[in-house]
């Protein structure tokens, strides 16, 4: 009896139909009858696969890390994975003959734990810790040239890294050590503000201080500017007084010279007139009595004559008997005693 079946793909599905060894059809959504005593059928996914992973490893400093991230690959030749791996159905064209395809998956895992293994070996626990975005690049990179990858006709799409953590006796430890930074950072920070707040008081005080110096240098300037002046007009003011005095010094020798000049000149004078009058008074003395008495009368005016008349006929009294002066004469004698 012959047993003919009927078979249809998917058009993510990569068929290869074998008849007795032979390849008779391939491609991607076939669909055709068969005879499932004589046919054989591989079936490969074309789709996006992801492969997620958990890695426990040991770093340079033998502290123990796990490692979880995915890995995103497509079947990209589907014949080499078809040789390297069994991708035929059992009999009722539904599920696969063997295990084989669920080894793909483990073969991209174990390739990627090979590179990251490699990496973190050789990296300490803080540093690797760190080294997520370096390390997917790495994988990528790597994966990317690998044999078996090749082999396998897959091609890799994405890698990520979706946590590096230690042991939790060993997070609990960095945690412990990561708070104390903190603090000290926090107690850092603090010490830096204040130190900052004091190097910005003792600035301002700087400043404040230049500032008083400043002023304090201005206003001397102008205290030394102004007893310079006071002591300009002070010396200018001695200067005149001087100039005064000499002047004054000057005019009193002047007038000291003028003084002794006008007493010498009236010593002078006084002596011509001493020796004038001794020479009128030696002439005079040898004259007679009667020629003086002519000569001063000469020089006398009516008032004085009159006068003397008058004093010679007293003098003679005695010797006049009657003296008439008549009423005329004696109101001119009035009259001019008046005046």
């Amino acid at each position: 009896m012959i047993n003919f079946k009927y078979f249809k793909a998917d058009s993510s599905t990569f068929v290869i139909q074998s008849v007795n060894g032979k390849v008779r059809k391939q491609g991607k959504g076939l669909s055709f009858w068969y005879n499932s005593d004589k046919t054989s059928i591989a079936a490969l996914p074309l789709n996006a696969q992801e492969a997620p992973f958990i890695f426990n490893l040991q770093t340079a400093d033998f502290q123990s890390l796990r490692i979880q991230g995915q890995i995103s690959f497509q079947v990209k030749q589907p014949e080499k994975t078809a040789d390297v791996l069994n991708f035929n159905l059992s009999k009722d064209g539904k599920s696969y003959a063997s295990e084989d395809p669920l080894k793909l998956n483990d073969r991209v895992v174990r390739a990627a734990q090979t590179v990251i293994q490699a990496k973190v070996q050789t990296t300490s626990l803080r540093d690797a810790l760190l080294i997520s975005q370096s390390l997917v690049v790495l994988v990528s990179q790597q994966l990317a040239v690998q044999a078996v990858i090749e082999s396998l006709g897959i091609e890799i799409l994405d890698v990520s890294i979706s946590a590096i953590a230690p042991l939790p006796e060993t997070l609990k430890a960095l945690e412990a050590q990561a708070r104390e930074s903190i603090l000290k950072e926090a107690d850092d920070a603090i010490y830096a503000r204040r130190k900052f707040s004091v190097e910005q008081e003792r600035t301002i005080k700087e400043a404040e201080l230049e500032t008083d110096l400043s002023v304090q240098a201005k206003e001397q300037q102008i205290e030394e500017a102004r007893l310079d002046n006071e002591r300009k007009i002070l010396r200018e003011r001695a200067e005149i007084e001087q100039e005064e005095l000499i002047a004054q010094v000057n005019a009193e020798a002047k007038r000291n010279e003028l003084v002794a000049l006008s007493v010498e000149n009236q010593r002078i004078q006084s002596d011509a007139d001493a020796y004038s009058i001794e020479s009128k008074m030696k002439a005079y003395s040898q004259l007679p009595v009667e020629n003086l008495k002519a000569l001063a009368l000469a020089k006398m005016g009516p008032e004085q004559l009159m006068a003397m008349a008058f004093e010679s006929l007293a003098q003679n009294a005695g010797k006049i008997g009657e003296l008439n002066i008549s009423p005329d004469l004696f109101g001119q004698l009035m009259k001019k005693g008046g005046k």
